[in-house]
């Protein structure tokens, strides 16, 4: 939690010294409301908040989401395989998806399913899903660095009071369903920024009121150092950029304000959702609605990439209830996302991306769950550019695997790159030895560029 104190009155900020800030708990919000009609009415009394850089949202469906219960609903196949949902036809002649998302339905052509995801692990690591790769890779030079590191490292930040990486992911009590990303040999220089993260718990004023905040040198040397992991390259160099860090969101409200849902429309918060109450979790992430509503305003501030880890899908038991209850939340939310971004001149600019780091088996097991199946997955897609309105790929009648167009994680990590401007197949990063790493080893999926 970051708090400034001070005594009644106004600094040179115009902030009001009875007042406080702060960053921390990121839930708020509650309710539906038709957005598009919203926000065309908001843009006839303003301009479009349009941006003037890409960026990522990358939304980890932790835990392993059900491929055959969500994209791509098998009627045909027999009982102990099929499950409960029925599809539901989309705005997109053809393509039908689960029943859960009847908003999303409705904007099938401004999205993009693939039901044959391949290249997954057995392991619940989101780094397949922000970077592409397992976190054992380099793991000696300190592993392969996570999409918003990479961009971090290329582009560096739109406006210095913003970080360009930004993980929303909320603690859960298993660490990798709530991992934000890592910038792995790059150094913690690169490190997503986290609200939620322990760094913000020592970013505290030592003896510094408000009455003090125009002496900026004596405020950045009262700063708490900020509890980070260092490894052993690039330690110094990250307790720098940390210190910057810590600096530019003290002396600037950019980042405060777009983590402050109080400054957004209600009725737009009320549109998102809080995805609560919060079933289902168990030790994983919560349903946080309002953090995708937090990701738009991130990206409007100058986020390049916002990643954000969204319920718990390990459903080796009750996997239908869960699909219920994590789908039609998921369904008001990512809608809200969509519709949002596109009425705000934004959706061409930012591509969202939800999947998670495998399947699940398609023999329902006897705890009406279904197991870890790593030979196919799924993922959505919108935004960014890409041919939107189509289903890629396809799995056989009992979706055991890929029988149509075998598509790879990496491919997906590529085209997220491509989207950002970035040709994965030239451009390459230097690890710790001097040595030039390629971002992925795949190219962007050529159906979708």
């Amino acid at each position: 939690m970051l708090t400034l104190l001070g005594k009644a009155g106004r600094c040179c900020d115009g902030l009001s010294r009875r007042s406080f800030l702060t960053i921390g708990g990121l839930s708020f919000g509650a309710g539906g409301f038709g957005l598009a009609d919203l926000l065309r009415a908001e843009s006839q009394q303003s301009p479009k908040s349009r941006i003037n850089h890409k960026a990522v949202i990358n939304i980890f469906l932790a835990g392993g989401p059900p491929h055959q219960d969500m994209w791509e609903i098998k009627t045909e196949a027999p009982a102990e395989i099929r499950g409960e949902f029925q599809p539901i036809a989309t705005n997109v002649p053809g393509i039908q998806i689960c029943e859960v998302f009847p908003q999303l339905a409705k904007l099938m052509d401004k999205a993009v399913v693939i039901r044959s995801v391949v290249g997954c692990k057995d392991r619940h690591e989101s780094s397949q899903c922000l970077s592409g790769w397992i976190s054992s890779e380099m793991r000696a030079l300190g592993g392969r660095p996570s999409i918003g590191s990479a961009v971090a490292k290329l582009y560096g930040p739109v406006d210095a009071s913003v970080p360009p990486y930004v993980g929303l992911a909320a603690p859960a009590a298993h660490t990798p369903w709530s991992d934000p990303g890592t910038p792995g040999f790059l150094g913690t220089s690169f490190a997503p920024f986290q609200p939620d993260g322990p760094g913000m718990d020592n970013m505290k004023l030592n003896d510094i009121s408000l009455d003090r905040l125009q002496d900026r040198r004596q405020l950045l040397t009262s700063l708490d150092t900020l509890r980070r992991d260092i490894d052993t390259s690039g330690a110094m160099e990250g307790m720098d950029a940390f210190g910057q860090r810590a600096f530019d969101v003290l002396t600037s409200s950019k980042l405060l304000d777009a983590l402050d849902l109080s400054k957004e429309d209600p009725q737009v918060v009320a549109r998102y959702g809080d995805g609560k109450p919060y079933h289902y979790q168990y030790d994983g992430s919560p349903t946080c609605n309002d953090h995708l509503l937090i990701a738009r305003r991130l990206v409007e501030a100058g986020a390049r990439c916002v990643s954000l880890s969204y319920g718990r899908w390990d459903s080796h038991g009750q996997n239908f209830q869960l699909v219920r209850d994590h789908g039609s939340k998921l369904d008001q939310c990512l809608s809200a996302l969509i519709e949002d971004l596109d009425a705000r001149g934004m959706l061409n600019d930012v591509s969202v991306v939800v999947w998670g780091e495998f399947g699940r088996s398609p023999k329902i097991n006897a705890g009406a769950g279904r197991d870890h199946w790593s030979p196919v997955s799924c993922a959505f897609l919108a935004g960014g550019g890409i041919r939107a309105g189509q289903a890629i790929g396809a799995t056989n009648r009992l979706g055991e695997h890929a029988t149509e167009r075998p598509v790879d994680m990496q491919e997906i990590i590529a085209t997220l790159y491509h989207n950002l401007g970035i040709d994965t197949a030239t451009t390459a990063l230097m690890d710790p030895t001097g040595r030039p790493q390629y971002l992925v080893e795949r190219g962007p999926i050529s159906e979708l560029i």
